[in-house]
C-alpha cells in the first residue's frame, strides 16, 4: 500500500470569479427586459383576443396557443436560471395528451395543467420586476464608468455662463479638480457596489422566476429523491440484514453447533478414554479460533471500531492494507482529524464503498494494481476505486456493488460503474456531506 496525502485545490482568483459572476448577473438583467415586453405583449395580446372570440369556438384554441407560447418563454427562461442561481436546470412535467386523442381534447390539455397558467403568470408579471431592475442596473453601469473616466473628457465638455455642476450645487466651487474629484468618486463607489447591485437584481428576477417555473417542478422533484432514498435505504437495510443472517448461519452457526456437540463427547469421553477426550477438546478449541476468525470477518460488514474511533483515513487505510491487490491510497488526512470528520452516516458509506470495492477487485478483476482516490470537494465527498484489471464489473442485482448503489442513493449520494470489457474499471461514488 502506497499512501499519498492529496494536495489541496487552488482556488480561483477572486477578482476573476467577481468579474464573471458580474458579467453573467449584468447579461441576465438586461436581456431580462426585451423578453420580458415581448411575454407580456404576447400574453396581453392572445388574453385579449381569447376573450374577444369567447363567444365562439375560436377562443379557445387561441388561448391554448398562448398559453404553448407562454410555456416556450417560460423554457427560455428556465436556461437563464442556471447561470444566476447556481442550480440545475429544473423543467417541469406537463401534461400531455393521450394518444389518440381528439383536437378539443388536445385543446384543453394545457388548460387543465396548473404549470401552465403558472407560466401565464410569469409572462405578465416578469415586467414588473425587469422595468425597475433594467433601468436600475443601467443607471450604475453608466454612472460607474462614466464617472470612473470622468478625468479624461472634463475638459472636452461644454459649459455656458449660467450652467452649474454638482460641485458647485454641493459647495465645492467651480473648478475642473472639484469636478473631476466629485464625479470620479461617485463612479468609484458605482464600481465598487456595481457586483452587489448587479447581483441583487439578477436574484430579484429569478427569484420570481424560480417561484413560478419551476418552484412546483423542484418541490415534486424533492419528494421523488426523498422516496426513492427511503426506498434505497430500506433495500440497503434488507440487504445488509438478509446478507449477515446468511453468513451467520452457514458459518459461526454451524461450527457452534459442532462445538456444542464435540464438548458433550469429551464429557462422555472423559471418564473412559481421557486420550481421546484430549483430541475431542482440542477440535473443539479449533472450532472456537476459527469461529473467532468468521466472526471477525462478519464484522467488517458493520463499522470498524477503527472507523468510529480513528477517522475514515485510518479505516480505509486499513481496508488497503488487508487487500490482496497493491493500493495507491490518496486521501485527506485532514478527514481523520476532529474538525474535519464528515457525518458518521457519510463516513459508514464512503468506508462500504471502499470496502466493497476493493472486494470486488479482488475476487473478480483480475488486476495487478488499484488506485483509491477520497477527495473532498465543496458540498461533497468525492470516491474512486482504479484498478486495471479485465472489467464487467455492473451494478446488477445480485452483486455486491448493488447493494452499495442501495446504501449511497440512502444519503441522496449517486455510484457509477465504469467497467468496459477489457478493462480498466472504475467505481465513482459522490456522496452529500
Amino acid at each position: 500500500m502506497t499512501a499519498i496525502p492529496l494536495a489541496t485545490t487552488p482556488a480561483p482568483a477572486p477578482a476573476r470569479g467577481v468579474t464573471r459572476q458580474l458579467l453573467r448577473d449584468s447579461g441576465y438583467v438586461l436581456l431580462g427586459l426585451p423578453l420580458a415586453l415581448a411575454g407580456f405583449v404576447i400574453v396581453v395580446a392572445g388574453i385579449s383576443l381569447s376573450a374577444g372570440l369567447l363567444v365562439t369556438t375560436v377562443g379557445l384554441p387561441v388561448l391554448a396557443g398562448t398559453l404553448y407560447v407562454a410555456r416556450g418563454l417560460a423554457d427560455i427562461e428556465r436556461l437563464r436560471l442556471p447561470a444566476v442561481l447556481r442550480q440545475p436546470r429544473v423543467r417541469p412535467e406537463y401534461l400531455v395528451p393521450e394518444p389518440g386523442a381528439k383536437l378539443w381534447r388536445r385543446v384543453f390539455v394545457p388548460m387543465r395543467d396548473a404549470q401552465s397558467w403558472l407560466d401565464l403568470a410569469h409572462g405578465l408579471l416578469k415586467l414588473l420586476v425587469a422595468l425597475p431592475t433594467f433601468v436600475l442596473l443601467l443607471v450604475w453601469w453608466a454612472v460607474a464608468v462614466a464617472g470612473t473616466l470622468y478625468g479624461a473628457y472634463d475638459w472636452a465638455i461644454p459649459r455656458g455662463p449660467d450652467d452649474q455642476d454638482l460641485s458647485q450645487l454641493l459647495g465645492m466651487g467651480d473648478r475642473a479638480g472639484a469636478r473631476i474629484v466629485l464625479n470620479t468618486a461617485l463612479g468609484v463607489f458605482c464600481l465598487f457596489t456595481l457586483p452587489l447591485l448587479a447581483r441583487a437584481c439578477a436574484l430579484l428576477q429569478a427569484g420570481l422566476a424560480r417561484s413560478l417555473l419551476t418552484g412546483v417542478a423542484e418541490m415534486r422533484n424533492r419528494i421523488t429523491t426523498l422516496e426513492e432514498q427511503k426506498r434505497a435505504a430500506a433495500s440497503a437495510e434488507a440487504s445488509a440484514l438478509r446478507r449477515l443472517e446468511r453468513d451467520i448461519h452457514d458459518g459461526p452457526q454451524q461450527r457452534l453447533v459442532r462445538l456444542a456437540m464435540d464438548l458433550s463427547r469429551a464429557r462422555q469421553q472423559l471418564a473412559v478414554d481421557p486420550e481421546a477426550a484430549r483430541r475431542t477438546l482440542d477440535e473443539a478449541v479449533t472450532q472456537t479460533r476459527e469461529t473467532l476468525g468468521e466472526l471477525r470477518a462478519l464484522s467488517r460488514g458493520i463499522a470498524p471500531p477503527i472507523l468510529v474511533d480513528r477517522g475514515l483515513p485510518s479505516a480505509v487505510a486499513a481496508l488497503a492494507a488487508r487487500a490482496l491487490v497493491p493500493v495507491e491510497l490518496m486521501i485527506e488526512p485532514e478527514l481523520g482529524t476532529p474538525s474535519g470528520r464528515l457525518d458518521p452516516a457519510v463516513e459508514n458509506t464512503a468506508y462500504f464503498v471502499v470496502a466493497e470495492a476493493l472486494t470486488n477487485v479482488a475476487k473478480h478483476s483480475q488486476a495487478t494494481s488499484c488506485q483509491v482516490e477520497v477527495t473532498r470537494r465543496v458540498g461533497r465527498l468525492e470516491i474512486a476505486v482504479r484498478d486495471d484489471g479485465v472489467g464487467g464489473a455492473h451494478l446488477a442485482k445480485g452483486h455486491g456493488l448493488a447493494g452499495i448503489a442501495d446504501r449511497v442513493r440512502a444519503t441522496g449520494g449517486t455510484l457509477d460503474v465504469v467497467s468496459p470489457t477489457g478493462g480498466p474499471s472504475e467505481v465513482r461514488a459522490e456522496l452529500p456531506r
